[in-house]
Formats: C-alpha cells, sequence, structure tokens
C-alpha cells in the first residue's frame, strides 16, 4: 500500500509538472496571440493610410477575372462602392474606353508575360489623364498562373479628351474686355437652367453665365514648334489657345466644376464667341505683324452654330486683321457625331480665309472616311498614339501611316502630347510636321506674347 501511495503521488507531481508546463505555454500563446493581433491591427491602419494616400489605382483579378482586391484610388477612378466592384469582373464595373484599351494586355499577362502599357483616358469629370500601366501575372508554387496584378498611375494633362475642348480654367481677369455679338439662342439657354444648379465645388450656371458675359477670363497658350526645318520657306509657329476663368479673390476654379456646367447647358458657342472676340482684338493691338498662328477650339455645339461663320465675318471686317492668322480646332469625335456640321463649318470657316485643324486623329475606319469628307489644313495625331510610339510598333505603324496620308493629300500634321526628348527625335525621322506638348512647351499666359 506504501508503495501504490508514492507511485501515486510521483504521477500526481507529473500531473502537475504538465500542467505547469501547459499553463505556461497556454499563457505564453495568448500573449503572443495578443500581441499579432495588435501587431496586426497597426499594420492594418498602415495599409490602409498607404492605400488611401498612394497615388496608384492598384488590383487584383483570379484567373477568371474577376477583381478580388482593390485598393482606394481604384474605386474613386470608377466612382464605385466596394460591392460593385469586388468578386466582379473588369467589363462589368469599368466602361468601354478603359476595359477595351487593355484586353490584349490582360492576355499576354494570363501568358505569363509582365506587360507595360501608355494610353490616355478621360475621368468622369471630362479630364484627360496619361496612364502608364503595369499588369503581372501571379504564380503559385506550381508555377501556374492563378491571377494578376494591374497598377495604372494617372496623371493629369493639361489637355481634355473629345468630345470636351481644349479649356482650361483660372485666374486673372484681363485688360481686354471684348464685347460679342448675343446669340439668338441665348434667351433659350438661360431658360434652361434651373434655379440654384451647382457643382461639387460650389459654381453655379449662372455664376459661368456672368463670367462669359462679364469676361472674366484670362488667356493661356501652348507652343506648336515646326519640326522640320527649311530655311528657305520656315514654318511659322502655332500657339494653340486655352482660357481660364477668374473667380472672386483669385481663386481657381478646377476644369471638372466650370466645364461640365458649360457644355450641360449649351453654353460652349458663348464662350468660344468670348474666345473670339478676344483674339482678334488682341491680334489687332499686339500682333499685327505677327506670322504666328493661334489655333481656338470649337466645340461640337459651335460646330451647329449656323450665325457663327457671319459673327466670325463681322469680327474680322472690323479690325482687318489677316483671317490665316486664326485656325479653328475641330474634334474628331465632334466632327464624327454630325458630320454634316462638321462639313459645313469647315466650308465657311476656310471661305473665310481662316485655317481648320482636325484634332485627336485616330488610324480607324470613321476616322479616313471623314478624312476623305472634310477640307482641313492641318491634322492632329492622338497623343495616346504619339505616347507609345517608342514602345509599340504598331501604335508607331498607324502613325507614319497618318503622316504619309495626311501628306499625299497636302494637310500638315501635328503630333499631340510631345512629352520627351526621344519622341521628339523620332517624330523627326518619320517626318511629321509639328509638335505640341510639354516636351515642346508648357502653357503660358497669353501677356507674355506681348
Amino acid at each position: 500500500m506504501t508503495n501504490q501511495i508514492m507511485r501515486t503521488n510521483r504521477k500526481l507531481r507529473n500531473y502537475e509538472g504538465q500542467l505547469a508546463a501547459n499553463k505556461d505555454r497556454l499563457t505564453n500563446e495568448i500573449k503572443h496571440r495578443l500581441w499579432a493581433e495588435k501587431t496586426a491591427s497597426e499594420n492594418k491602419t498602415r495599409l490602409q493610410f498607404v492605400d488611401e494616400s498612394f497615388p496608384v489605382m492598384l488590383a487584383y483579378f483570379n484567373i477568371d477575372q474577376r477583381c478580388r482586391y482593390h485598393n482606394q484610388l481604384f474605386k474613386k477612378w470608377f466612382m464605385l462602392k466596394e460591392n460593385q466592384i469586388e468578386g466582379r469582373l473588369l467589363q462589368e464595373f469599368s466602361d468601354a474606353a478603359f476595359y477595351l484599351g487593355i484586353q490584349e494586355c490582360i492576355k499576354k499577362t494570363l501568358s505569363g508575360k509582365i506587360v507595360h502599357n501608355e494610353r490616355i483616358l478621360k475621368s468622369s469629370k471630362g479630364l484627360a489623364y496619361s496612364f502608364t500601366e503595369q499588369f503581372i501575372p501571379h504564380f503559385d508554387s506550381k508555377r501556374e498562373i492563378i491571377g494578376f496584378y494591374t497598377l495604372h498611375i494617372p496623371r493629369a494633362q493639361e489637355k481634355k479628351l473629345p468630345p470636351s475642348n481644349n479649356h482650361l480654367i483660372t485666374g486673372t481677369s484681363d485688360p481686354i474686355k471684348p464685347t460679342t455679338q448675343k446669340n439668338p439662342d441665348e434667351n433659350k439657354i438661360r431658360s434652361s437652367i434651373p434655379e440654384n444648379e451647382d457643382s461639387q465645388s460650389g459654381v453655379s450656371a449662372d455664376r459661368i453665365i456672368q463670367a462669359i458675359e462679364g469676361g472674366e477670363f484670362h488667356l493661356y497658350c501652348q507652343k506648336i514648334t515646326p519640326l522640320q526645318n527649311d530655311p528657305n520657306s520656315p514654318s511659322p509657329i502655332h500657339q494653340e489657345i486655352l482660357i481660364r476663368m477668374a473667380e472672386e479673390e483669385n481663386n481657381l476654379i478646377p476644369p471638372g466644376a466650370f466645364l461640365p456646367f458649360v457644355e450641360k447647358y449649351k453654353m460652349m458657342p458663348l464662350l468660344d464667341r468670348w474666345v473670339v472676340s478676344y483674339m482678334i482684338q488682341w491680334l489687332s493691338t499686339y500682333q499685327t505683324t505677327s506670322k504666328s498662328i493661334f489655333c481656338i477650339n470649337v466645340a461640337q455645339d459651335t460646330l451647329s452654330d449656323t450665325s457663327f461663320s457671319e459673327f466670325m465675318r463681322n469680327q474680322l471686317q472690323k479690325t482687318k486683321i489677316s483671317a490665316q492668322t486664326l485656325c479653328f480646332e475641330i474634334e474628331e469625335l465632334d466632327a464624327i457625331a454630325n458630320p454634316a456640321n462638321a462639313l459645313s463649318f469647315a466650308e465657311n470657316i476656310r471661305n473665310l480665309g481662316c485655317l481648320v485643324s482636325l484634332c485627336s486623329f485616330n488610324h480607324n475606319q470613321a476616322s479616313l472616311d471623314l478624312l476623305r469628307k472634310i477640307k482641313i489644313d492641318f491634322l492632329k495625331i492622338d497623343g495616346s498614339l504619339i505616347c507609345n510610339i517608342l514602345q509599340d510598333p504598331e501604335d508607331l505603324a498607324k502613325v507614319i501611316a497618318i503622316n504619309r496620308i495626311a501628306h499625299i493629300i497636302k494637310i500638315q500634321t501635328i503630333a499631340e502630347l510631345v512629352e520627351t526628348n526621344e519622341i521628339i527625335v523620332k517624330l523627326r525621322e518619320i517626318d511629321v510636321d509639328f509638335a505640341q506638348g510639354f516636351g515642346i512647351s508648357r502653357p503660358h499666359p497669353l501677356k507674355e506674347l506681348q
């Protein structure tokens, strides 16, 4: 019995030792778990901060191309809620322009390649952004593709994409305050504007009309420079006119707050007339002997304004400036949307002696059909093609083809969105006539030319 009691006591001591060891182990595990949860919470907070601050649109898609992760900027670009993106196909929540432009990139990525891409896209507010994109395949332990990451880095451009015009908004008032002839449809425009209609930034439609009538604008210009220097026949320098709107206390009104109202309530013809009137008076004062050409964008609604050519005739007769000093730029998409108005506008303007440019020209059947019909002096090659000519042989081939076709029919070419010296060298090599972009010159106040 004594031996049994001794064995039982040893077993009890062993059990007590095991229980103590288990207690210590559990205590340590609880401590580690609490530390891990605290660390995870801190990391989550850091990641959320990075997620919200990182200027890159990041997303992950599985092999079925369904979104399994996206960051804040990705969601903001599409202006959707999380449940409208998570688990959905890209083509289900993105617009056609976003998805169609990267279909081929996704195919290459799912074949195992890392793909780089550049293109120009328009945001929901109508602003143009230059996108640098990367598509990275995701492999499992067996080297099989199970998904892919997308990184989109947007960078705002000075220039808006069609169908809007290249008008910027800013600033300071200017000493020249032209008076424009009233558009016969102005009363109709006013009556269509709801009272107290405001944008998110508080810019009202009435405020915009007040600015147009009061000439509260300041004009900027961006140089378009010749690429092929011929000493026997030098080409004139072009200046594209950009407009900015002045607000109280010289605050800047962002384009996204201003242009939607101008376009929504059909006020672009009023604004276009103000710009034309201003430029003609400015030219008669400061540039009477200048050989420069000043390019003015016209909106789609202005193309259908049947009284615009008569307005132009009266303006030119008052000042006696050379009509060839002015070049009117028509967006390709505006012309394709209503070719009859575009053709009539171009014909009437050229009959006055002014020049005409067709902008954002792309290499597709609709573009080529339009080029056969419309009479123009300059053809601006779409910036989304120009951006890629050093990386994409297909886009380079398109630019070469556009340039060749234009030269055959005696039209000079202008490359849009030129940003590097390497692109300038390539454009000279393929015989493009002019170039415009930050690699040439940034926009600056018109008064600096005085």
